[in-house]
């Protein structure tokens, strides 16, 4: 295959890095999601992405150069080039995730099954000129209510829109991909394309050794890789060591995770005819450990006290997924409620990724999880939603006698 050739064009270099870092976490979500649904659509749209991401880190690299001339605007760029060295490393192992489809390699189809019960699904669908979509914002649309389904991305023709707004407007030939559970999957399809939903047959296979063992490792990697990116963006943001030192755990963590589900791969080939059936699970575990090493090097920055350029901070803080961190005062109404009864994700729009509680970090908290009196949350949204967290947890307006 013949390498494609890239031209140099200006760019200025924080909308490189945003990019970089949207398009990055993205490719993530949408290659985990291909993998579990063999979709391969959304697959190629990875595998594109991970083309796009080459092209951009070749800007990044070549803007950085340009732009300094002293050894100390050298040396506040080690970070800058830190950082996007990461955030290729991320998207290069979700487009190693998304190969799994593509190179149709083994997992278990049980697995997968079992693994579409533990998780949301992504689907991707292209908008019909004739459907009611066309021309309509999303807050018009109401798609979360409608259909159970909520847009976490469009591509129109070449250019992407990452976490797209209430006041997105969706456009004919958008291709659009939204997050939720199967049964809105339907709706949604239908709605966009104006065509019946079909989903695919499936033939299912025999029963596999101690399945939800390796149900709950792929969960936990999926969920340690995801939540690994989130916090080492938080540790820039912040500069916030805490929490730099508990991406450096997740990494360990990982490793751990890693072992687990290859010593699971090896007992049960020995009751597997076709040990291919397998192959891909071996794949998928080494590109979540990248993801995780990856996520590393992005807090390691903060960590090794690099010199952070303010461009990373402005790039993460401007980008269209902003993390937020929030101290729960002790005259917040949220306290004593838990996540479910707040409804955050359909309230303000915030996905909690972590909880810091005195000494100790609770990572992806369940729907079950209190909110305590000085608790720390990190959670990532739009600026939007950002807003909408801190107003739910902003103490009572007193007014005076």
């Amino acid at each position: 295959m013949s390498l494609k050739e890239i031209k140099y064009i200006p760019r200025n270099l924080k909308d490189l890095l945003i990019e970089m870092k949207d398009t990055s976490e993205l490719m993530v979500d949408l290659a985990y999601s291909a993998m579990v649904y063999d979709d391969e659509d959304i697959a190629e749209e990875v595998l594109h992405l991970e083309e796009k991401m080459d092209t951009l880190h070749y800007h990044m690299k070549m803007a950085a150069m340009l732009s300094t001339r002293r050894i100390d605007e050298a040396e506040e760029m080690v970070g800058v080039l830190q950082v996007a060295a990461s955030a290729e490393t991320i998207a290069n192992a979700a487009g190693d995730i998304a190969k799994i489809v593509e190179m149709d390699m083994g997992i278990p189809l049980e697995l997968k099954l079992a693994l579409r019960e533990a998780e949301e699904t992504i689907v991707r669908a292209t908008i019909n000129e004739n459907s009611d979509m066309c021309g309509r914002t999303l807050g018009d649309l109401e798609l979360e209510v409608e259909t159970g389904m909520w847009v976490i991305a469009i591509r129109r023709h070449d250019d992407w829109i990452y976490d797209p707004h209430h006041d997105t407007r969706v456009r004919a030939d958008d291709v659009i991909f939204a997050r939720g559970h199967d049964e809105g999957v339907p709706l949604l399809v239908e709605l966009a394309t104006q065509r019946a939903y079909t989903p695919r047959k499936v033939e299912h296979e025999r029963v596999l050794r101690d399945l939800e063992k390796a149900v709950d490792i792929i969960v936990d990697m999926k969920n340690t890789a995801e939540l690994s990116v989130g916090l080492a963006y938080s540790a820039l943001l912040f500069d916030n060591t805490d929490i730099a030192e508990e991406v450096k755990a997740l990494e360990s963590e990982m490793d751990e995770m890693k072992y687990d589900l290859q010593h699971w791969v090896l007992e049960t080939a020995k009751h597997v005819p076709d040990v291919n059936q397998l192959r891909g699970l071996l794949h998928l575990a080494n590109a979540s450990e990248f993801i995780s090493d990856a996520a590393y090097g992005i807090a390691d920055a903060v960590l090794r006290d690099i010199d952070l350029h303010p461009i990373i901070t402005i790039a993460v803080r401007e980008s269209d997924e902003v993390i937020a961190k929030i101290q729960v005062d002790g005259c917040s109404p949220i306290i004593g409620k838990s996540l479910r009864e707040l409804n955050l994700g359909t309230e303000t729009g915030v996905h909690i990724m972590a909880i810091k509680r005195d000494e100790r970090w609770v990572y992806s908290p369940g729907a079950r999880t209190m909110v305590r009196e000085g608790d720390l949350l990190i959670g990532r949204g739009s600026q939007t939603s950002e807003e909408a967290l801190l107003e739910m947890c902003a103490c009572p307006v007193r007014e005076d006698a």
